[in-house]
């Protein structure tokens, strides 16, 4: 039985049946290598990034219409000429080398649907139309109509370093267009309570006879988020959460905290302190630490989810519902008493998952987790009774990652599947779909106003989308691998992103644009976070090191004019090595995470491994 392959596939590949004669192919594409090198400087750089989406095409079409032995030497003959950053591609493309393999190719096909955007100055495009047209090199001329996407500006030719930060993703540059909606990316405005003055600090102050001195600091603290940020999103423009008591507490008491915490700086570096994960068999997949920094958790190959407490009190479950009927309600310490100290015990682990763990978040209040896994799924713990909740089944192949908004209720995972979904805990279904992505989601993470949440995926791409209606409002290019972390700064602005590449990129959210590359690490970067109040941005990677950068110094005096975001000629500055405030060698632990505490201490965790 001949299976018929789904139609979308077979129109699509149906776009490589008007051929030239194969064997003219190397001839028309190393005319066209000849021209491009022949030319101007000014018009090399723009002209070459043809070269890729060419070679690709041209090879396709090849295979496609069954001329092996010609695809074979063309693919020979010019792979070589590509930039380096396009190995992957190039080694999954070398493997197709019959028609039947591109049908089943996720990769090639959309490397197939979508076209690949180039951007180029109008008067090098006009050089490249009509040396086509002499030539009557139709071939060519019709893949770059059919296939590529040819973003035309006016002005300057951009340099080869300005094109280079930011290609190298699978589908090109992003168009100037995807970059142009309005973002919110301001906070939202704290609700409003007094923060009662402890005993011990009234005392403390009185017998420095300096009682005044605190005071104002905590009427600051409160006063900060009194004034609406002309950037934030309106207040009720997505649905958050009531507060709850538990929630002004535990707001005061980060208040409380913030006004102990260690203001950073190139002069007062934070302490780091590692938690390592000795003898982890199980093979240490994913971390997370709470916001008050008093319980970590591991998610493990062996499909496992371990949770700790790191301070002093054990984790406790709930007693059972025989036991909390002969409570007292009213009691004021209602609380400590349904607790069932026979089970107090310094680790949990949650049996649930059948597949190595990939992401854990922690919500905000502490009283969930939440977990994804190979298995497809996203479960829900309660960390009252350290039972599975909820499963939601949504992706169908495994989930890379998922992350709590930082007001609760909803939650992001993104996977194989190639796309991201925004659920809440108290539906079964996603409420958004954000899709588009041309490979695996392989990070996510809520904006810190919870309107947008960004995704890193292994197309080397970060897109941005709005929560409230689902668009894509940013797409990043410019990685050169798989992007694995992603950090908003404090104030919502930046966006901060670390790939397979070694580089962290550093990004303007509101204006679109690349503002900062910093180079250091060796590998892969697994963790990225900035300090409280902004002033550092902490990087972890495979390198067993912990890097801190200045980022005060990395975003002051940027030039986002309107010239820059319309051309995208973007200068980064050569600085990292004046960034890079210090880099810490663990002795053989790749860092998996880092989590500033509320006083700025700085938490990093890795499983030790023995090689």
């Amino acid at each position: 039985v001949v299976v018929e392959d789904q139609p979308d596939v077979s129109a699509v590949l149906s776009a490589y049946n008007q051929q030239g004669d194969p064997t003219l192919y190397e001839e028309y594409y190393s005319g066209l290598k000849h021209f491009i090198e022949c030319s101007l400087d000014c018009h090399r750089a723009e002209l070459s990034q043809l070269f890729y989406p060419l070679f690709v095409h041209m090879y396709l079409e090849l295979v496609y219409n069954q001329h092996e032995s010609e695809a074979k030497s063309f693919f020979e003959r010019f792979h070589g000429d590509q930039e380096c950053y396009y190995q992957d591609d190039l080694r999954v493309l070398s493997s197709l080398t019959k028609k039947e393999h591109m049908k089943g190719n996720e990769t090639m096909l959309d490397f197939r649907t979508s076209k690949f955007v180039l951007r180029i100055s109008r008067d090098s495009y006009q050089l490249l139309k009509r040396h086509l047209q002499e030539k009557q090199n139709n071939q060519i001329w019709n893949i770059v109509q059919e296939h590529l996407y040819i973003d035309i500006f006016d002005g300057m030719p951009r340099s080869k370093q300005q094109i280079d930060a930011m290609v190298g993703s699978l589908a090109g540059e992003a168009k100037r267009e995807a970059n142009k909606a309005k973002v919110f990316f301001g906070l939202l405005k704290e609700p409003e309570f007094d923060v009662p003055l402890d005993d011990e600090d009234e005392e403390g102050e009185n017998e420095e006879g300096k009682p005044k001195k605190k005071k104002p600091k905590k009427d600051s603290v409160g006063s900060k988020s009194k004034k609406q940020d002309p950037n934030a999103p309106p207040q009720n423009r997505i649905p958050l959460p009531e507060l709850k008591d538990s929630d002004k507490l535990d707001k005061v008491m980060n208040m409380k905290e913030a006004a102990r915490r260690v203001r950073l700086g190139p002069e007062c570096l934070p302490s780091i302190c590692f938690y390592t994960f000795l003898n982890a068999y199980q093979g240490l997949t994913a971390v997370d630490i709470t916001d008050d920094s008093s319980m970590i958790v591991g998610g493990f190959a062996d499909s496992t989810v371990r949770v700790w407490s790191v301070t002093p009190k054990k984790l406790r479950s709930v007693k059972t519902a025989a036991d909390l009927s002969l409570i007292d309600k009213e009691s004021d310490d209602v609380l400590e008493r349904i607790m069932d100290e026979k089970t107090a015990s310094e680790l949990k682990i949650l049996y649930g998952h059948s597949g190595p763990v990939y992401g854990t978040s922690f919500s905000p209040d502490r009283n969930y987790l939440l977990s994804c896994s190979e298995d497809g799924t996203v479960r829900l713990w309660s960390l009252q009774t350290f039972t599975c909740l909820v499963g939601y089944k949504g992706h169908n192949y495994p989930v890379w990652d998922t992350q709590f908004s930082p007001y609760g209720y909803y939650f992001v995972s993104g996977g194989h599947d190639r796309v991201a979904r925004l659920w809440a805990t108290d539906h079964y279904q996603p409420l958004r779909i954000f899709a588009g992505h041309l490979a695996d989601v392989t990070c996510t993470r809520f904006h810190p106003n919870s309107n947008y949440v960004a995704t890193g995926s292994a197309d080397r791409t970060i897109r941005l989308w709005d929560v409230l209606n689902g668009n894509c409002v940013r797409i990043f290019t410019g990685h050169k691998g798989p992007i694995h972390s992603l950090a908003f700064s404090p104030n919502g602005r930046f966006l901060a992103t670390g790939a397979t590449d070694g580089r962290v990129l550093l990004w303007d959210i509101g204006h679109g644009l690349m503002v900062g590359e910093l180079k250091g690490h060796t590998d892969t970067i697994y963790a990225l976070r900035f300090s409280r109040d902004g002033e550092i941005l902490a990087s972890g990677s495979m390198d067993n090191t912990v890097r801190l950068w200045d980022a005060v110094k990395a975003f002051e005096d940027l030039e986002t004019d309107d010239f820059t975001t319309a051309t995208g000629h973007i200068n980064l500055p050569e600085n990292s090595q004046d960034l890079l405030l210090g880099t810490y060698m663990t002795k053989s632990t790749p860092v998996v995470h880092l989590h500033f505490t509320r006083r700025n201490l700085l938490l990093a965790a890795g499983a030790y491994s023995s090689q």
